[in-house]
């Protein structure tokens, strides 16, 4: 779970947010604060004022996997293999223990066949594929995906939703532009002017938004 308490950084105004474990979407127009809050909860940044703690911790002292919009701009190394294996090699883990480990992330996400493959001949979806086995290989703590979906074809981007959904990880911040993959969260957040507006479920956050051009078709969040 991550708990946020009087943050104020940039243009996020927080005074108190509880996210539990599990899937959670974050939605809102441009300029609402979605990648500023993600890149908080990521570590990345740190709050300028209040506190953002995972299960008590300040996430810079947790195991964080951070997938952004342009997964490839991340890629580091030439292989497959070794893109996917460099969280566990900088952390200096045992040769047997680090190949183990990545054959049986590509195995849990479908992409053994392009261990051996250069990373500059893959897809943007492989890519996508690679960039998340790579943030998931150190059994993170939260796995935190800033849009990493926009550069995806619908088919492609069900298929991460698909394989995040399958990971062993116990909690997921995704921001998302499309609405049908934020229905499939466990949690919602809708973010406009810094400020969380709702949250909750995707069910009572979609409703609330009802008219608006973040309300999807009711098929996809009524059960």
């Amino acid at each position: 779970m991550i708990t946020i308490r009087g943050l104020s950084h940039r243009v996020l105004d927080i005074p108190d947010l509880f996210i539990p474990g599990g899937r959670t979407g974050v939605i809102g127009p441009n300029g609402a604060g979605k990648t500023t809050l993600l890149r908080l909860i990521a570590g990345i940044d740190t709050p300028e004022k209040g506190e953002i703690l995972v299960d008590g911790i300040p996430p810079r002292e947790k195991e964080i996997g951070w997938v952004g919009e342009e997964p490839d701009r991340g890629i580091v190394f030439g292989r497959v293999f070794d893109e996917i294996a460099s969280p566990l090699r900088f952390r200096h883990d045992a040769c047997s223990a680090v190949d183990d480990r990545v054959r049986a992330v590509a195995s849990a996400i479908g992409i053994v066949d392009l261990l051996g493959r250069e990373t500059g001949s893959l897809s943007t979806g492989e890519k996508v594929k690679v960039a998340i086995g790579a943030a998931l290989v150190a059994r993170p703590d939260v796995l935190v995906l800033d849009e990493t979906d926009s550069s995806l074809d619908r088919e492609s981007a069900d298929a991460m939703a698909s394989l995040i959904r399958g990971a062993s990880c116990p909690n997921v911040v995704q921001a998302t532009q499309r609405m049908e993959l934020a229905a499939r969260s466990e949690y919602l957040l809708y973010l406009e002017g810094g400020r969380v507006v709702h949250a909750g479920s995707p069910s009572a956050v979609f409703a609330a938004l009802s008219g608006t051009p973040f309300s999807p078709p009711s098929r996809w969040w009524r059960r």
